[in-house]
């Protein structure tokens, strides 16, 4: 019987967290989705792997028989996985979201060339569904990402730099005239929103922890396409990097500097399982160098 490891990835996260809720926000999936997997893996173990009661998921004596085998069977995968790629190929899969490292990216890529001779980076664009952009699945090896990110914790994180929050506008918005804005008078506007599975990485960007009452929602977006087009018909606002006036300018739409948020910041991840890959420390090491020539 062959069993897809994305549905016993998916078990595990349930069964540590004891908690639908909380285990679909650790995935970024929504929970309906969530329990449809779990209910397929039960389906094809021919048995329960779960009692459902109002306070969470309980494991039963089998589901707590496969939650002893699943972390080291997991392990053991994604490194022949990761063992086999470095064998197989020179290719560094480097996830990232938005603009990845700003400006400093090309300069990252070429000094990786430098270090490994023959090896190509290949940059993976994430939808924002997934913040950790393809690394807590180990579709990627490194990952440039927006911190503070869901799991970074299990991962290994060294930040790179900070900029200000911003915020999106229509231009036809009344601020939009501004040259500066309080983000007190942005906290009645509806928001363009990144999907809710994304949980508090989606808060920071609507400045959960820096307003009074709850962000009202106009429009929730996954990619930066639709996330400009909704800013730009007027859906909502958003908040956003500094550089993205830089890397997102489009017409409609105007950037502008807010008081009273808290910086962005940019970090460079990836598993701890890679502490040892002289490939990856190479990379990190591109990272650190590159920005602190660009931010300092």
């Amino acid at each position: 019987m062959d069993v897809d490891t994305r549905l016993l990835r998916y078990f595990a996260a349930v069964a540590e967290e004891g908690h639908l809720t909380r285990a679909a926000e650790r995935l970024f999936v929504s929970q309906p989705a969530l329990t449809k997997q779990i209910k397929q893996l039960e389906a094809q173990l021919g048995t329960t792997l779960f009692t459902r009661s109002r306070r969470g998921m309980a494991l039963t004596d089998a589901g707590r028989v496969l939650a002893d085998r699943v972390p080291a069977l997991l392990d053991g995968w994604d490194r022949a996985c990761r063992e086999t790629r470095a064998a197989g190929s020179r290719v560094l899969r480097v996830g990232f979201l938005a603009s990845a490292a700003n400006e400093a990216t090309p300069a990252i890529i070429a000094a990786f060339g430098r270090r490994r001779p023959g090896w190509r980076v290949d940059m993976r664009q994430a939808a924002w569904s997934d913040p950790t952009a393809g690394l807590a699945a180990a579709d990627v090896d490194v990952a440039l990402l927006r911190l503070p990110f869901p799991g970074q914790d299990e991962l290994r994180v060294r930040e790179l730099f900070s900029e200000p929050r911003w915020v999106a506008l229509p231009a036809s918005h009344p601020l939009a005239c501004r040259d500066e804005i309080d983000f007190r008078e942005l906290w009645d506007e509806p928001y363009v929103a990144a999907p809710a599975e994304t949980g508090w990485w989606r808060d920071h960007w609507l400045g959960v922890d820096e307003r009074e009452g709850e962000p009202r929602i106009g429009a929730v977006t996954d990619q930066p396409d639709e996330w400009l087009s909704a800013i730009a018909n007027g859906y909502g606002i958003a908040l956003a990097p500094e550089s993205a006036a830089r890397f997102y300018a489009r017409p409609g739409i105007v950037y502008r500097p807010v008081r009273g948020l808290s910086p962005t910041r940019v970090g460079i991840a990836w598993h701890p399982a890679d502490d040892d890959n002289p490939v990856v420390a190479d990379f990190v090491a591109c990272c650190l160098d590159a920005t602190q020539a660009e931010y300092t």
